[in-house]
Formats: structure tokens, C-alpha cells, sequence
């Protein structure tokens, strides 16, 4: 149980990083330095916009529960 957890939390933690690094930026930050302000003059689709926040949240989620459930397995 604990290691389909760990590689639960191992897979949903990558799948976050790569979700958060799609997101398009907002302005003004780091985004802008590495080409944040070119790719946001293409657009995009403003449902793929919401898909992609939505399944960052998911994403975000499943990563909370499996820190929620390795630390009551692991408590001791």
C-alpha cells in the first residue's frame, strides 16, 4: 500500500511541475525572461486555458492526499 502511494505522489509531483510549467504567464515575473512574453502574443484557446487549471487542480489534489496518506501510514 505505502509504495503505490509513494509512486502515486512520485508521478502526480512531476505531472505538477511540467502542469505549472505550461501555464502561460501572467507578466512581469520570470515567465517574461524565458519567453513568457513571446508565447503569450500566439493566444490561446480559453478552454484549453480552463482544461489546463482544472487538471492542475486535480493534479494538486491527488498530490495532497498522498502526503495526507504516507504521513498517517508512516506516523508512528
Amino acid at each position: 500500500m505505502e509504495l503505490g502511494i509513494s509512486i502515486a505522489l512520485i508521478l502526480s509531483s512531476a505531472l505538477m511541475v511540467l502542469l505549472v510549467l505550461l501555464h502561460k504567464g501572467k507578466g512581469g515575473g520570470l515567465s517574461d525572461m524565458f519567453g513568457g512574453g513571446f508565447s503569450s502574443s500566439f493566444g490561446g484557446s480559453s478552454v484549453v486555458e480552463r482544461n489546463l487549471d482544472r487538471l492542475t487542480v486535480i493534479t494538486g489534489i491527488i498530490w495532497f492526499v498522498c502526503i495526507i496518506a504516507l504521513g498517517l501510514m508512516l506516523k508512528p
